[in-house]
């Protein structure tokens, strides 16, 4: 049976006049990744922050690990990680510099054994030895990622994790992503994008306007509109499609096509 990693109970929070976070509630599975989708401006990382004990909610419960993030901040702290929306790695360093100085300061035993198993397991290995500033969007991210992970939190907190990189690194933080939560990691991913939250959320939650307006699997969010109707209509490739087939193979298979380059497409009635 699972097992509740995060518990929020109506969480509110105002800054002078400005109400950003209205009684949010919500569970995240151990184990699992709950993507909290919304626009800019709708309370995703003032919850985050909350979360994480950066910030002090004026009302509401929530606990971390089962660990209340009010009266067990230290605890909580020990438990988790927060990638922010930007890289937090020093370019001056290499890729396995920056790792054995995050385990030197959490005073693991053999930082340097901790640097190369991180860099093995996120495909750094032939970089670790180059300065991150030479590393590309996806590289500096999965470096920054890998970093969090020192010590073995069970649960993390990514913030926007893909803001600013181009198609075929989103891809690269996806998989790495995916394979946080295969591993027994709980995520908790905020995010703007429909199509991240769509191809990495076991469970996603809509905040809007500083509430949780809707809060299920995918399938259960489909289910709210009416059923679709499917028709065959001839599609031109995305430009992304385009970047994607050019560039290489991204590892995502993209939609069947037939020898016409038509596709299939269910619309909405």
């Amino acid at each position: 049976m699972s097992t509740t990693a995060i518990r929020v109970r109506g969480i509110e929070k105002s800054f002078k006049d400005l109400s950003v976070l209205r009684g949010v509630d919500f569970d995240v599975d151990a184990g699992s990744i709950f993507a909290l989708l919304g626009s800019n401006g709708a309370g995703k990382t003032t919850l985050v922050r909350i979360l994480a004990t950066l910030l002090k909610a004026d009302a509401g419960t929530a606990s971390v690990h089962g660990h209340d993030v009010a009266t067990a901040a230290g605890e909580v702290r020990d438990s988790i990680s927060l990638t922010g929306q930007f890289a937090a790695v020093d370019e001056i360093l290499t890729g396995r510099e920056n790792l054995v100085l995050v385990a030197k300061l959490r005073h693991l035993d053999d930082p340097g054994a901790v640097a190369d198993e991180l860099l093995a397991r996120f495909a750094l290995t032939d970089a670790g030895g180059r300065k991150a500033s030479t590393y590309s969007g996806g590289m500096r991210r999965r470096l920054d990622i890998a970093m969090s992970l020192i010590g073995d939190p069970p649960v993390i907190f990514l913030d926007e994790p893909t803001t600013g990189l181009d198609p075929q690194a989103r891809i690269e933080v996806w998989q790495t992503v995916k394979q946080l939560a295969e591993g027994g990691t709980t995520v908790l991913l905020t995010t703007q994008y429909l199509d991240e939250a769509e191809q990495l959320a076991d469970r996603i939650a809509i905040l809007h306007k500083g509430t949780i307006i809707q809060n299920g699997t995918l399938a259960e969010l489909k289910q709210l509109l009416p059923p679709a109707q499917v028709e065959y209509i001839e599609k031109q490739p995305s430009l992304e499609d385009v970047f994607l087939a050019l560039v290489g193979d991204s590892g995502e298979e993209g939609p069947a096509a037939d020898a016409s380059g038509a596709t299939t497409r269910k619309d909405l009635r």
